[in-house]
């Protein structure tokens, strides 16, 4: 066997409650399999070096760098992406909402891996201080808005989170 044919793997992966199975390249990244194979394009990439963030999905509800896992890595774990969050075509999920609200965006390009990010940390840290949220977001690079209406986005989303829903 030379070195460029190397075995294709079968892979069963949840990705936002979908159970997909796929055969793939062994080193096929997890972001170009959520974009190409699955056309899930929600998920950014801006670096490929897990430096910038963009591209971060929860796997089993932990924030990872899609980047820099590949899919085989992916094989019998849950995968959440940004397409996850909305509950439907008509209503924002509140972590949206607050950064619509609060223009916690401007070119959206870091949006959908600081979105990903922020609900993994508001579940474990759901009334965050400012100074926790900075530390939280450090990792997430952003070039349009100077953090400061993320941080606000941030804290509102918490907010809306720990209210409860009229009914």
């Amino acid at each position: 066997m030379g070195a460029g044919s190397a075995q294709r793997r079968a892979i069963r992966v949840t990705v936002n409650g979908v159970v997909y199975e796929r055969v793939v390249e062994p080193r096929l990244l997890l972001s170009d399999f959520l974009r190409h194979e699955l056309g899930l394009t929600g998920t950014h990439v801006g670096c490929e070096h897990g430096v910038c963030g963009a591209c971060t999905v929860l796997v089993n509800g932990e924030p990872a760098r899609s980047c820099l896992m590949l899919a085989v890595q992916a094989d019998r774990l849950a995968i959440e992406t940004v397409e996850s969050l909305a509950p439907d075509e008509e209503r924002l999920h509140p972590l949206q909402q607050a950064f619509w609200d609060r223009h916690g965006l401007q070119c959206g390009f870091c949006t959908p891996g600081l979105l990903m990010l922020l609900k993994s940390f508001l579940a474990e840290n759901p009334s965050p201080s400012e100074e926790e949220v900075r530390e939280a977001i450090s990792g997430n690079l952003c070039r349009c808005t100077g953090y400061q209406n993320i941080v606000a986005a941030a804290l509102e989303a918490a907010r809306l989170l720990r209210e409860p829903v009229a009914g």
